[in-house]
């Protein structure tokens, strides 16, 4: 595996060739929307590419699956569009194979000419405060892979029999779709494709107050004005946003002069702050904002076991002399609230493998546009050669569907320059043996990947259960049902 220079941010190739005449072999390791969209543009763009996926699920297309909100059904119609991607001949998909145990990095580069990592986020930021491994405290990314169906996470069963109240720690979209599955009337849920598991404990839910609490205020909120439109549209759902929380100092004017999506969200809180008036229904469900608040710990019940309070510092805010933007600071006043169910959404932070340059702090692979970077002993950047990111792991956990489109696009014009260049030839000068090559690694380890027509056998049993139930699909959500419903 060779690596390159980096000089003024220009590639500097150690006696490779030019052009090569044998396909391009390409590698893309995760099959949410980064890799799906990867793979597309570089079939489109170079007519030899010969494109494997690899998930490490038997099912593909990463978040749209797992994290798109059940009620959110016209979000997934782009896997239609991935669908087609997988379709075309010079593209295979190899589910149910994990980087680092299956295969490795190492192995992947010897195998590829190009190997692209685009395997998102599955783990957590951790707050790092007192009580924060009490039960009943979840993060919002298992949550959300619980109510949609992960394997991983068919198992959680968080309890939400024993409380009627859960706090949501951020203001965020993910922070707003866990906020409204636990809202919603049951009988609109019913109809999307959320698990069986999920449908049945939020059916039984006692929960009726759900607290979104923020560091800083609703100028800052991080929503999107969609996102907010929807829940705050929630049938019978009460409303409390603290009029007192909406003033806004000159700082924020200036933040909502800049930021057209900031500004629509601050109307859209103002709005329903003197829209919803309070009225005392038995059993009314009611969404809080808590502005000005961050978690100083969590206090656990007289089991011990498991959460019963939180306790939050009031904040105020101030201004970042480096950056220019307003933090949030403590003041030293705090307040508890009860609760029985505590849902972290905080960011999602991708996991590294060995092999790879990693950014603990960041937690993203250091890259230029796509291309891995390393240092070698004297400080220098060295560009990976064939090894290149996209998505999540590329720019860290931000940004809409959408997004990866523009990601896996620098991407790929990252691969094609080197291409045109010659920077990846095999060093050797023979053909990387590419997808015979991850053949033969599977089946000398006895590894039963998952094509993408046992996808489509797994595809064709959900629905067919939907439809028996009047929803989309009935998910498939644990490993022990997975891998027996490829065979049909």
């Amino acid at each position: 595996m060779g690596q390159f220079l980096l000089h003024g941010w220009k590639l500097i190739s150690r006696g490779f060739s030019s052009l090569t005449p044998h396909p391009l072999r390409v590698c893309i390791v995760g099959s949410g929307p980064a890799g799906f969209y990867t793979a597309e543009k570089m079939l489109k763009a170079h007519e030899g590419a010969e494109v494997d996926i690899l998930d490490r699920l038997p099912t593909p297309f990463g978040l749209v699956r797992s994290g798109v909100a059940p009620d959110h059904p016209e979000t997934k119609i782009v896997v239609n569009q991935f669908s087609r991607v997988a379709a075309n001949e010079r593209c295979s998909f190899f589910g149910n194979v994990k980087l680092g145990t299956t295969v490795s990095l190492s192995d992947l580069r010897e195998m590829y000419d190009v190997t692209v990592l685009a395997y998102g986020a599955e783990s957590d930021r951790y707050l790092g405060v007192p009580g924060e491994d009490l039960g009943g405290i979840y993060s919002a990314r298992e949550f959300v892979w619980w109510y949609n169906g992960h394997p991983d996470c068919s198992n959680m069963a968080p309890d939400l029999k024993s409380t009627d109240t859960a706090v949501v720690l951020g203001q965020g979209n993910v922070a707003l779709d866990v906020a409204r599955i636990l809202l919603r009337p049951i009988n609109e849920l019913e109809t999307t494709d959320i698990a069986e598991h999920a449908l049945t404990s939020l059916r039984e839910s006692t929960i009726r107050k759900v607290y979104l609490v923020g560091r800083r205020g609703p100028v800052q909120a991080a929503c999107t004005a969609k996102e907010l439109r929807e829940i705050l549209g929630v049938k019978d759902l009460h409303i409390h946003i603290q009029k007192a929380d909406l003033a806004t100092s000159p700082a924020d004017e200036e933040e909502l002069k800049k930021s057209r999506i900031q500004r629509r969200v601050y109307e859209l809180l103002s709005k329903a702050a003197t829209s919803h008036q309070q009225h005392d229904i038995v059993g009314q469900r009611e969404l809080h904002f808590m502005f000005f608040r961050k978690p100083d710990r969590f206090l656990p019940s007289e089991s011990g076991d498991t959460v019963s309070r939180v306790r939050l510092e009031k904040t105020c805010l101030k201004e970042n002399g480096a950056s220019g933007k307003q933090v949030a600071v403590g003041t030293g006043q705090f307040e508890d609230l009860k609760c029985g169910l505590v849902l972290k959404s905080i960011g999602y932070k991708s996991v590294p493998v060995d092999g790879l340059p990693f950014d603990e702090y960041r937690g993203v692979v250091p890259n230029m546009k796509g291309r891995v970077l390393s240092w070698d002993q004297a400080g220098h950047a060295i560009v990976e050669q064939g090894l290149y990111v996209a998505g999540w792991l590329k720019r860290g956990p931000t940004g809409i569907i959408a997004t990866n489109l523009y990601c896996a696009e620098e991407t790929v014009a990252s691969i094609l320059e080197d291409f045109k260049n010659g920077l990846l030839t095999p060093a050797s000068g023979s053909p990387k043996p590419g997808r015979r090559g991850l053949l033969q690694a599977l089946e000398h380890k006895n590894v039963r990947f998952v094509p993408f027509s046992g996808w489509e056998k797994i595809d064709s049993k959900e629905r067919m259960e939907g439809k028996l139930r009047n929803k989309p699909r009935k998910k498939i959500t644990t490993w022990e049902e997975l891998l027996p419903a490829v065979d049909g």
